[in-house]
């Protein structure tokens, strides 16, 4: 997501910063990218304006938005007070926007990333938010046609949801490996399982893993650096794969890839709010919580990158590696309590083969990509949203 600043930043800051003192814990809001494609070729397509002209006068319309390419939507569920209503709200969101897509010729896709699409042929959209990260990045920005979805959890007071933060980055390897979802892309079998975490969040400035940061004190100094040297001129361009979002405001996890599936985008998301809460739980008893530095983190972070939920994580308290599937199974347990109390156990679930696992599958199989990702896009997308 986009969103061009408004804002001075130091009026931003302190706004902000009086928002999280006063948000109530827990709200939820999820973000969705798809693939525009040719229902025929399913080749990207720049169509993006149209859908967004389609939009307008629907109940879809405050809720779509753009995101970098012309081959590209979001949808947003909004704030929620619940999971539930979260849940729900990410299958009308789909349903409402393959209704705008059907009748003009638009097929959905869900994957990271693109199987085949040169990235050459994808328009950035013409707002001033991304003309201004096209004129700073340039290739950077160009290569990244990917698809991801992002949870946004609401925590009451700035610093614990600095503290959040922080904790929050020990656990990305473990989302990323359950969501990845991109084996494929430029015409190419990657043997990743997220191609998309390597093209983007290997490419991008300031993305990836954060420090830890202790306090809000300490996350501003940091941000006014930034616009005292020129480093950014918008906020949104701190691309951390976890990071304290300065506009809603919300702790914001960015690290997954989109999901095909609607029941596993549920379940992820679900993971990703319980897992926030979880840490604030913790966080306000004095619970003990990892607080691992980068170099270590990183380690797990590629190994979900590369193997996703077929291979293993380092397991930092035992020093070795356990297999990523039976990480996440303890951290669905860990997180469960406080799950069932906020309504959003239902929905924590691990997938038997998650989306990067079964197309590798039919790779293995012989199945050409084009065969692959056409059982993505029709398969998965296209199932009732009940």
């Amino acid at each position: 997501m986009g969103d061009e600043q408004k804002l001075g930043y130091e009026e931003m800051l302190a706004r902000s910063r009086a928002e999280f003192e006063s948000v109530p814990d827990f709200t939820v809001a999820v973000e969705e990218e798809f693939a525009l494609l040719d229902p025929e070729t399913l080749d990207l397509v720049n169509r993006f304006e149209e859908l967004q002209e389609a939009a307008k006068g629907t109940d879809l319309e405050p809720h779509l938005v753009g995101e970098l390419i012309a081959s590209e939507v979001e949808v947003r569920t909004g704030r929620c007070d619940t999971f539930a209503e979260a849940a729900a709200l990410i299958g009308e969101r789909r349903q409402q926007l393959r209704a705008l897509a059907d009748p003009r010729g638009f097929a959905l896709g869900a994957t990271g990333t693109h199987p085949w699409s040169p990235w050459q042929e994808q328009r950035i959209i013409d707002t001033p938010h991304y003309r201004r990260n096209d004129e700073i990045l340039r290739y950077v920005v160009w290569r990244n046609n990917s698809f991801g979805i992002h949870v946004h959890v609401g925590i009451n007071g700035a610093d614990r949801a600095i503290r959040v933060c922080s904790a929050l980055r020990n656990y990305l390897p473990e989302l990323l490996a359950l969501s990845a979802s991109s084996p494929f892309v430029e015409g190419a079998f990657t043997y990743l399982h997220s191609a998309r975490t390597q093209i983007f969040t290997r490419m991008f400035p300031r993305c990836g893993i954060p420090d830890s940061l202790a306090s809000w004190d300490e996350w501003e100094t940091y941000v006014r650096f930034l616009y005292e040297t020129g480093s950014v001129t918008e906020h949104t361009q701190i691309w951390w794969s976890v990071r304290p979002h300065l506009a809603f405001p919300t702790v914001e996890i960015r690290i997954c890839d989109a999901q095909p599936d609607l029941a596993e985008a549920r379940a992820l998301a679900a993971l990703c709010y319980a897992l926030t809460a979880r840490i604030a739980r913790a966080l306000d008893d004095g619970e003990p919580l990892p607080n691992l530095p980068n170099r270590l983190i990183e380690e797990n972070f590629w190994r979900a990158i590369r193997h996703g939920l077929s291979g293993e994580l380092i397991d930092f308290g035992r020093g070795e590696p356990v297999s990523a599937r039976a990480r996440l199974e303890q951290l669905v347990e860990w997180v469960r309590p406080v799950a069932e109390e906020l309504g959003a156990a239902e929905w924590l679930a691990i997938p038997e083969r998650n989306a990067a696992e079964r197309q590798i599958a039919r790779h293995d199989e012989g199945a050409a990509d084009r065969e692959i990702f056409e059982e993505q896009v029709r398969r998965h997308l296209r199932t009732p949203t009940s």
